[in-house]
């Protein structure tokens, strides 16, 4: 492993990445500081085996006798991005997660990623602490939710104390105000106690603007290719073999060292390689005997644009192998028809017919022609068993990117956030909620920063107002080096008992009771998708139904602001489990009948959705 790795005992392998410098040295602020020369290894690396190191010292790297930096692959940055590198003791911890007193001491050995209900966070604006100790006494509300994995933001060491996570500049290094390695430790420890997987957001695409010195060591990036946040990580560029192996050592480390379930990774569409063997599939190929070797997996699962099947599709069809990926032709297909937005991507959507389209087959744009991007985009996914979509309502980034970073409670009134939650929960895929979600959370979530550089600041000030230049009725962008603007985005984690906010969190909760209670509504153990979706014409309904064996379900959604009657062409008894328009959910009332036959029709409020669960065996 690269960095430096502690063996016990005082004893410390300090291993570098520098393949164009002549010397290199560790450099060791005990008192008196000392510096030890490393010796020149294969591949480009530096390495030696040095004694009396204790975990806590802090050291720097020395670059030709006179240069000194930050380790690359420094475990820890106490004293933040520009700061020394401390030596990290990976063995320390006295890790609980073998034994689940809840759950009849048996060892953890996570979750079938089927049964992932995915909770994304932000620790620096979930708890006004900011930490992970701080999320841990919220796990049991989550847990009652129904949440079955937590997803992590970001948490690589990047500068200052408040930023989304996506500047970070140390990859292994765990963020120092959040609370560190052992932070971090303790959080994930208490998640499996609670029988909640822990999924890590990384960012294998691109290193933050302040504090990355890696360029100092070697070529970490490529001017080959540019991300829309710099020049892209070098793949395929000369020194490549390098690059992937700091990479792949990185995977090694969550997995290894931190009992990660599953790894989220960022914009995969700028992770450019031509090589023969796609780094995404090496990530894979290493994660995988890793997770077997400890008892449970760690899935990965891919941020991508692309509509691309090969991230997912196994290696013998052609594909990268990884576990999931998210369908953004979802989110965006629900959003316009809940907001009736239509700027940017949102020009390619806003028919029913689309959501539908993304609802059964999982993209929408899948090799048709997107006007966006002007061109035809993606391929066809529909082979794929829906555990390899990922789906949601919002997330941080179609929140966040918005110049005011409003939530949907915001734009749509209550019973279009209950369709939002009924679309995501009972569709087949894999669902993931932003934080607040599910008791419709007013406050914003914005994009901040934290960076000492003031040039720095500067730029991404005049960047956001050219960004939202468009946008000038609104104002200006908020300042995102204010701390006024950082406290805006924290939770009011009291809202979730108040009024409607209450309800809306006790429907979240039926959902997902309902989705883990009737076999249909599961999302499957990979087999292929088994369900039809249609709309109906003319009177205007989305209907889907569902089945598993013996268990069958409908659900039947009027989107439209009129009510709507409609007799379903079926056979069988079939009876009302839910009804968004239901007074108990603070809606209209219901209309629906309770129990559905043959040429039974049904009456659907503005704006609800019902679920039917079949009473007699098809």
């Amino acid at each position: 492993m690269i960095g430096a790795n502690y063996l016990g005992q005082t004893h410390c392998e300090f291993r570098v990445w520098a393949p164009l410098r002549r010397q290199v040295a560790i450099e060791l602020l005990d008192a008196p500081p000392r510096t030890v020369s490393l010796s020149p290894k294969p591949g480009g690396y530096w390495a030696a085996l040095i004694d009396g190191v204790e975990p806590g010292a802090l050291y720097q790297v020395v670059l030709d006798g006179d240069q000194r930096w930050p380790d690359p692959a420094s475990r820890c940055q106490p004293k933040g991005v520009h700061g020394p590198s401390q030596v990290v003791d990976p063995h320390a911890y006295a890790w609980g997660d073998g034994l689940r007193p809840a759950f009849g001491d048996r060892a953890w050995q996570g979750l079938p990623l089927a049964d992932y209900i995915l909770y994304e966070l932000h620790v620096g604006t979930f708890t006004p602490e900011g930490t992970f100790d701080a999320i841990i006494p919220r796990l049991p509300v989550l847990k009652e939710l129904g949440i079955t994995a937590v997803e992590l933001m970001p948490v690589a060491q990047f500068p200052g104390d408040r930023n989304w996570g996506y500047d970070g500049v140390y990859p292994f290094a765990v963020q120092s105000s959040y609370g560190g390695p052992e932070g971090l430790k303790r959080l994930v420890d208490a998640c499996h106690h609670l029988g909640i997987a822990v999924v890590l957001d990384v960012v294998y695409n691109h290193f933050g603007p302040e504090g990355n010195y890696t360029g100092n060591f070697g070529p970490y990036v490529t001017q080959r290719y540019t991300t829309p946040w710099g020049p892209a990580i070098n793949f395929d560029d000369a020194y490549s073999d390098g690059v992937r192996d700091f990479v792949l050592d990185n995977v090694r480390q969550w997995i290894v060292d931190y009992h990660i379930d599953g790894l989220r990774l960022d914009a995969v569409h700028a992770i450019y390689d031509f090589s023969a063997t796609h780094i995404l599939a090496e990530m894979k190929a290493v994660a995988e005997p890793l997770a077997a070797a400890r008892g449970y997996p760690c899935y990965l699962m891919a941020e991508s644009d692309l509509n691309d099947r090969r991230t997912i599709a196994p290696p013998e069809q052609g594909g990268h192998g990884l576990d999931a990926q998210w369908s953004d032709d979802f989110h965006h297909s629900l959003h316009t028809l809940l907001t009736g937005e239509s700027g940017g991507y949102y020009e390619d959507f806003g028919s029913p017919e689309q959501w539908v389209k993304a609802l059964q087959d999982g993209f929408v744009y899948d090799g048709v022609y997107s006007r966006h991007r002007q061109r035809r985009h993606g391929n066809d996914a529909r082979d794929r068993p829906p555990q390899q979509f990922i789906v949601c309502a919002q997330n941080h980034d179609q929140v966040g990117n918005r110049m005011l970073g409003e939530r949907l409670s915001t734009l749509v009134d209550f019973e279009s956030l209950k369709l939002a939650a009924g679309a995501v929960l009972l569709s087949p895929y894999i669902p993931l909620l932003f934080m607040g979600e599910e008791y419709g959370e007013t406050a914003p979530f914005l994009y901040f920063i934290d960076h000492g550089d003031a040039d720095l600041v500067a730029a991404v000030r005049e960047g956001r107002k050219r960004e939202f230049a468009a946008f000038q009725t609104l104002g200006e962008p908020p300042d995102a080096a204010s701390t006024d603007t950082f406290h805006r985005c924290q939770l009011d984690w009291e809202q979730r008992a108040k009024g409607q906010h209450g309800t809306l969190w006790r429907f979240y909760q039926t959902l997902m009771q309902l989705r883990r209670g009737i076999p249909a509504l599961a999302t499957g153990d990979g087999q292929p998708k088994a369900m039809i979706a249609r709309c109906t014409d003319p009177e205007g309904l989305i209907c889907w139904q569902r089945w598993h064996h013996d268990s069958e379900v409908l659900v039947l959604m009027n989107i439209q602001p009129e009510p709507v009657s409609y007799r379903p062409v079926l056979d069988g008894r079939w009876q009302r489990r839910l009804d968004s328009a239901g007074a108990d959910w603070l809606g209209p009332g219901s209309e629906a009948v309770a129990v559905l036959e043959t040429a039974v029709e049904i009456r659907l409020q503005p704006q609800s959705f019902v679920l039917y669960e079949r009473l007699d065996p098809p």
